[in-house]
């Protein structure tokens, strides 16, 4: 089994723990999206991105200094968002470490996928992001079924026949469907706000952070055994599930 997860907008940039990064599989596609990110302005940055004019500044700065390792980190170090607070990757022991860079994929913008340990820049480039590139007016048709194509690649190589999606829909739609190989499953995470069952952003990413650990702790191969999670609180609700969207709920804290 294959879990895939978004990157985070929010990094941290303190220096690299890890002296044991790895080497994106995308390097030379990253380096391509860099050089046409090069080009652009700050105020062409703050347009496409709907970013302040600081972080329009910051990005024309990691954009000129990318590809010469400054500031580089495992990805696991680097994003810092909701999701990642969920995975709590720091509190992983080593052995659960080498099982998530194999099972553990992170999709993004500039790196297309990425394992855990590779080493990556600071940026910025929302996978929605529509950059004209050599292949075409966005991101999406930048990498087209390249994604796809390496979780297949990565699945042969684990014996996985499933990818749990828990990624935002802008980071999964990355993925062409048509060319992947393997059974999707997407688990869906509600609070009870009001006496209705509702999705509240920060929890949901959150929550699919956790649910990445449950299945990195516990080496999850079973799809039935997903329904076991309940990390946080939630449980599985199989009344307000359907085919393969799995819906875990749990009382508003």
């Amino acid at each position: 089994m294959l879990v895939v997860v978004s990157p985070a907008k929010r990094l941290d940039e303190k220096p690299a723990k890890r002296t044991d990064g790895t080497h994106p599989v995308f390097q030379d596609q990253a380096d391509i999206l860099a050089q046409t990110a090069r080009e652009l302005t700050s105020k062409d940055l703050e347009r496409l991105m709907h970013i302040s004019p600081a972080l329009g500044a910051l990005n024309v700065e990691r954009f000129a200094a990318f590809g010469g390792g400054a500031g580089e980190k495992p990805a696991i170090e680097m994003f810092a968002g909701d999701t990642y607070a969920g995975l709590d990757a720091g509190s992983l022991d080593e052995d659960e470490l080498r099982y998530a860079q194999e099972h553990l994929c992170i999709l993004s913008g500039l790196y297309g996928l990425l394992r855990p340990k590779d080493q990556i820049a600071p940026h910025r480039l929302e996978m929605g992001t529509r950059m004209k590139n050599q292949k075409g007016k966005n991101l999406y048709d930048f990498w087209a079924d390249q994604i796809a194509k390496e979780l297949n690649r990565r699945a042969e190589n684990t014996s996985s026949n499933i990818l749990v999606n828990c990624a935002s829909v802008e980071y999964f739609s990355a993925v062409d469907l048509d060319a992947l190989g393997l059974r999707v499953i997407t688990p869906q995470f509600l609070e009870m706000k009001s006496g209705e069952p509702k999705v509240v952003s920060f929890f949901a990413k959150k929550a699919r952070g956790s649910m990445a650990r449950f299945i990195v702790q516990n080496r999850v191969r079973d799809p039935e055994a997903l329904k076991d999670f309940d990390l946080g609180g939630y449980t599985y609700q199989p009344h307000m599930s359907e085919g393969d969207k799995l819906v875990f709920l749990r009382d508003a804290i």
